[in-house]
């Protein structure tokens, strides 16, 4: 009963899409008829033009007779004799929803899951159906939330959406073009327009009189008015498709929990947004890290590193899963805000059946290692792939550290480059500091109005804590360049820098060492003595 509402719903909201067409061409062919009796020759033939083309992009948009396919996305398709467990489930689960399963099983590197069918004739005949699961989604998944996730989209199946999508779809698009249209028609006017009053105003300058101003506001005006008019009906059309889309989003919500059960369903659509927020987050920091030094992870680690960062921020993830995602509503939202979904679930009378908590769906997969790495294959770009492989994470870390050090330029280098006219190195700063004009090369700093009004003591106040870190950051480069500095590779927490013995006892922490060397040399009386031993002393020291 609902999906018929639904499907008259769609076929309405398309079908207005053609009578407000049919209404335009009727009203531009009843102006032609009314103004020729009074106009003729030239102007009624400009007349006829201006209508003719203003007619185009509406017919263009009526004849659009197929409704456009959406692509595969980059990803992995997979048989049952590929998957023979995870199509176990998926068959498993479309037999609990009572609809058919997909098809097609596509693994793609989102964490994301969809569902889609190819149906006929406007959606009243069935078609083939593809299921897309993203890797990254299986990585941070149980089974339980996975077969919650996989209710959800078999929801869709059983409510006939998928089928109703190719209507909605195809309305979209029809309105989206002849818009388009109306803009490219209007664009070219006022090109037109623009060229023809330069041209104007060049003759005006040749004759030596004041060329007027190039004006082109008035030019495609009507192809404007025509865009503005199906705009308004694309609002329309969007705000009404997408109420009914959030309002599927429920339904498939309730499907999920007759399969998998209410905290199960609850749980996985807590884990969603902060397993999207953390998968930006590893590609960002951990996936990408080595690009920039021209380097890459390990063959299947650029998406197998996911799951282990996850295991390793645990806590972290389970304070994000009770903070759930706030967001101003829109009416143009094609899903319901996370937590009013959540809220809901969570409102049902209890189940019994838990939340499933539990290891990784991506052991449902018969080589989780092999279709990582065949995941790269078909996901990345050809010069990505092209890149050489660190060894492991903590060499893809010093190397992505040594290339941002050497390229590091700070505040004090620019200064100090500008005050010299030399390379702005380490040996040439502590010259400087020596022969006491640090503070000169200060004054040369990105500074605040307070701090520039500042003087002596004041002044070095202000500017010390950007010398310092300035300064750290040089030393630290001039170590990596000299092939004395480590990092710490972690999964839960920041990289660390391991810096060399900088002292003759080799057990004591280097740290605080060099903390005070660089608390010396920005001195008021700058010292660089620490400082210049401690660099000397690295060099003969094993990291």
């Amino acid at each position: 009963m609902f999906a018929t509402l639904r499907a008259l719903r769609a076929l309405v909201l398309l079908l207005g899409f053609y009578l407000l067409s049919l209404l335009v061409l009727a009203g531009l062919a009843a102006l032609d008829v009314s103004l020729l009796e009074y106009v003729h020759g030239y102007a009624a033939f400009k007349l006829v033009g201006l209508t003719v083309l203003l007619a185009v992009p509406v017919v263009r948009g009526l004849l659009m007779l197929r409704t456009p396919r959406g692509e595969d996305p980059p990803g992995i398709e997979v048989t049952e004799a590929d998957e023979p467990r995870l199509w176990a489930l998926v068959r498993e689960v479309a037999a609990e929803a009572g609809t058919r399963a997909p098809g097609r099983i596509l693994l793609t590197d989102e964490v994301n899951a969809a569902v889609g069918e190819e149906a006929r004739l406007l959606g009243l005949l069935p078609g083939p159906r593809r299921l897309v699961l993203g890797v990254p989604l299986l990585t941070g998944l149980s089974e339980a939330r996975l077969r919650a996730v996989l209710g959800h989209e078999y929801g869709h199946f059983t409510g006939g959406d998928t089928r109703l999508s190719a209507l909605v779809v195809r309305g979209r698009v029809q309105i989206g073009r002849v818009v388009g249209r109306f803009h490219e028609s209007a664009r070219k006017k006022a090109a037109e327009e623009h060229d023809r009053q330069e041209e104007a105003a060049a003759k005006r300058i040749a004759k030596g009189k004041q060329p007027h101003a190039i004006d082109t506001g008035r030019a495609g005006a009507t192809y404007r008015a025509m865009a503005w008019l199906y705009t308004q009906y694309g609002k329309l059309y969007l705000r009404a498709s997408l109420a009914t889309a959030r309002e599927q989003e429920f339904a498939a919500d309730r499907t999920a929990v007759r399969i998998a059960g209410r905290d199960a369903t609850a749980s996985a659509l807590r884990e969603l947004p902060v397993l999207a927020d953390r998968h930006q987050f590893y590609l960002a920091c951990y996936a990408t890290l080595g690009l920039s030094a021209g380097t890459m992870p390990p063959r299947g680690e650029f998406f197998g590193g996911f799951g282990r960062m996850l295991a390793a921020r645990e806590e972290q993830l389970a304070e994000m899963r009770a903070e759930l995602p706030v967001r101003e509503v829109s009416p143009y939202d094609s899903h319901p805000p996370i937590a009013e979904r959540v809220r809901r679930i969570e409102a049902l009378p209890a189940d019994g059946r838990p939340a499933g908590a539990g290891g990784s769906a991506l052991a449902l997969l018969s080589d989780p290692e092999r279709t990582l790495a065949r995941l790269e294959d078909v996901c990345l770009e050809d010069w990505v792939l092209e890149l050489p492989r660190a060894a492991d994470w903590s060499g893809l870390l010093d190397a992505a550290m040594a290339e941002r050090t050497s390229a590091a330029r700070t505040p004090l280098q620019q200064a100090l480059g500008e005050y010299t006219g030399q390379p702005p190195t380490v040996e040439t700063l502590l010259g400087i500091m020596d022969d006491g004009r640090l503070w000169r090369v200060a004054e040369r700093l990105p500074l605040s109005e307070e701090a520039s009004a500042a003087t002596g003591r004041a002044f070095h106040a202000f500017v010390r804590p950007l010398l310092t870190e300035s300064l750290r950051t040089m030393v630290l480069a001039e170590l990596s360049a000299r092939s004395l500095l480590r990092w710490e590779f972690s999964w839960s927490q920041p990289a660390s820098v391991r810096l060399p013995a900088l002292t003759a006892d080799t057990d004591a922490d280097p740290a605080p060492v060099l903390a005070a060397a660089l608390s010396a040399a920005v001195a008021d009386r700058p010292d660089t003595a620490p400082l210049r031993a401690l660099l000397e002393r690295a060099a003969t020291q094993p990291v």
